[in-house]
């Protein structure tokens, strides 16, 4: 029987809550000793309240703590967790050759933090830099069931071999993109999702190929909104 992970899809449900919710502060989840996943928890959490949940994929060649400082002063300011995973190669599998492990190992992570935490099903984003842009944005059409908003900045590509859902959609391309340029990933993903019937909110700023603090911001508002 064949298998839909190959193809991006996950089988993730919503646990009920059954373990204890974390203290504040960043958490290894125990997915793997050397490239572990991290979880950020904001202090002054209801535990009986749902929460949103940013989930944040690095770039090629990083980790959580690169990209975990641009998102975490805005999760304390608004509430939400974030959930930073670490790929099992130097980038993530899909842009080496396909879905794997790093599909798996995000399975694991969200099961980790569903036992812990009420999820707001509604305001449950995959979101990325770079590499970690394409990752959100292949996996997140491919699971729009479970992800409510994709949001990638400085993306490349899609791959999208299956569609679930209607997710809500943030791209943000710089204009001075040396690596990926904007006309060939940014613009073209974009018109791609609109064509397909997807809301987009897509924005350009005058900068290189780099997370920009404002545009952050406005992810965060289109994220919580």
């Amino acid at each position: 029987m064949f298998d839909p992970s190959l193809l991006g899809r996950m089988a993730f449900t919503h646990a009920v809550p059954s373990a204890a919710p974390l203290p504040p502060g960043r958490h290894r989840l125990g997915i793997d000793d050397e490239r572990d996943t991290v979880l950020f928890v904001p202090d002054g959490l209801d535990a009986g309240v749902p929460v949103p949940l940013m989930i944040m994929f690095h770039g090629a060649g990083g980790f959580p703590g690169k990209v975990l400082p641009f998102i975490e002063p805005r999760a304390a300011q608004h509430k939400f967790l974030v959930l930073a995973p670490h790929s099992m190669f130097p980038t993530w599998d899909i842009v080496i050759g396909g879905n794997g492990p790093d599909l798996q190992r995000l399975h694991q992570a969200l099961a980790a933090v569903t036992s812990r935490y009420h999820i707001r099903r509604d305001q449950l984003a995959f979101a990325g830099f770079s590499d970690g842009a394409s990752y959100a944005l292949s996996i997140g059409i491919t699971n729009g069931d479970i992800a409510s908003h994709v949001i990638a900045f400085s993306g490349g590509f899609m791959s999208v071999f299956m569609q679930e859902g209607m997710p809500k959609v943030f791209i943000a391309h710089g204009l001075a993109d040396e690596q990926l340029p904007v006309q060939t990933s940014g613009r073209n993903n974009a018109m791609r999702l609109r064509a397909a019937g997807y809301d987009v909110e897509y924005v350009e700023f005058d900068g290189p190929h780099a997370i920009q603090p404002d545009i952050v911001d406005l992810a965060i508002r289109f994220f919580l909104a």
